[in-house]
């Protein structure tokens, strides 16, 4: 038998809405649920964890986890939340994108073991082979266009005008419901507070059709407690790609969550258990100048999506950034996150051949990199202890060469706490 699914997703404050009968649907037998994730980009991103996460605990309680990405859907682009229309993709797009997101998701689902195996499935393949003339006589009779109407994703957008092509959104996504409630016995969806019009479209056209029941769950859309939007940083999405979003800046995104949201988030983001989760909000509170809380956060999430070794340089980083590092952390950081650490920090290129021949301390700050606006400066600074070389304090004497770089290439140059400049060597 599987064990309350509901339940674990009620205690970390992960339903917004729920359709009657669907707990006790789920108690009874092990079922098959799905979530839908839009193929628009080659990446997700953590606004897409609420949903990878609710599939997780849905295979935790052993339950069948269906992953579909809307090879089809993502033709046609989904109304709920929008103020707009978006731009369509091509076939050869969404195929490398839906490529992309699978792999994402294998990190946090078992597609290869037990009977409860998590699969991937695509609209497209069964919609590439459906007219639009067997679309509407099939499925479009079912459901009246007052009932679409009714839909809080259509009523927000009638003011602003949106095509006939977003307008049929939520009969696609309906039949992909009746579609895998027919082949794979799948008798749950879900997904954000915002689908729940799309999702119990769905549920009806499946009662209209077939006489089956179907059953419905929605999360809350994740908000920050100071009103602004959970999922960006500095504007731009925080993605799961390492090439889009530097695990180091991954971690830190985590990292400075507010004490507000922390206790929220790791609740819903974490498999950490509620007796875990309260030991840690207690020892928080006692601390919260240590950030615990923020730390088993950024710790755990980074782990899963990115792996040991990444949040290993994650956390070095993170350390070299608030001057809690040695010299021998310094040299191990890799270029990525170096240059992600010291982002803004003026560079300048120096020749090899001058660090192969001995670079003294003082042409480096000075006449070799504007550093600092002259020798006497140099010295002035030196004397007075305010000078480092890859945060190890240097004197007058001290002599550049290559075993101070970097990955090969770099060294940081600083002037007190918080003034550093790097050079950068070339051949």
């Amino acid at each position: 038998m599987p064990s309350n699914f509901i339940a674990e997703l009620r205690w970390r404050g992960m339903i917004h809405d729920i359709m009657p009968g669907t707990e006790e649907a789920l108690n009874r037998q092990v079922s098959a649920g799905y979530i839908g994730f839009d193929p628009t980009a080659d990446s997700l991103h953590v606004g897409h964890l609420v949903q990878i996460m609710t599939l997780v605990h849905f295979q935790r309680a052993g339950h069948k986890p269906f992953a579909l990405v809307g090879g089809a859907t993502g033709m046609v682009g989904d109304p709920s939340g929008k103020s707009k229309e978006r731009n369509l993709l091509n076939a050869e797009t969404l195929n490398h994108n839906v490529a992309c997101v699978k792999k994402q998701l294998e990190k946090f689902l078992d597609f290869d073991r037990g009977e409860n195996v998590a699969e991937l499935v695509n609209n497209f393949d069964w919609f590439k082979n459906f007219s639009f003339l067997d679309f509407i006589r099939d499925v479009g009779k079912h459901i009246s266009i007052n009932y679409m109407l009714s839909k809080d994703s259509v009523k927000s957008r009638l003011e602003t005008g949106m095509s006939f092509t977003e307008f049929s959104y939520q009969l696609v996504q309906g039949y992909d419901f009746y579609y895998l409630n027919q082949h794979k016995n799948c008798i749950l969806q879900l997904g954000g507070s915002d689908q729940w019009g799309n999702i119990v479209t769905g549920t009806e056209l499946i009662r209209r059709k077939s006489g089956n029941e179907a059953y419905a769950v929605t999360t809350p859309l994740i908000k920050k407690a100071d009103g602004t939007k959970f999922g960006k940083t500095e504007g731009e999405s925080v993605w799961l790609d390492p090439m889009k979003t530097s695990p180091y800046q991954f971690y830190q995104f985590w990292l400075n969550t507010s004490d507000a949201d922390a206790p929220n988030y790791i609740r819903i983001f974490t498999l950490k258990t509620k007796k875990e989760i309260d030991e840690i909000i207690s020892l928080h509170e006692a601390e919260p100048h240590v950030r615990l809380l923020q730390k088993a956060l950024a710790e755990d999430i980074t782990l899963r999506v990115h792996g040991e070794d990444d949040l290993a340089n994650a956390i070095l980083a993170s350390k070299i950034l608030f001057g809690n590092s040695t010299t021998a952390e310094l040299m191990e950081i890799n270029e990525r996150d170096f240059l992600t650490i010291f982002e803004g920090v003026q560079q300048v290129d120096i020749p090899k051949i001058e660090l192969e021949n001995g670079l003294t301390i003082v042409d480096a700050l000075s006449s070799k990199s504007g550093f600092l606006s002259s020798n006497g400066e140099a010295r002035r600074e030196l004397k007075a202890n305010a000078i480092s070389v890859n945060k190890q304090k240097v004197n007058e004497e001290f002599v550049l060469s290559n075993k101070d770089l970097i990955q090969g290439k770099f060294i940081l140059l600083g002037k007190g706490k918080k003034t550093n400049y790097i050079l950068t060597i070339s051949d």
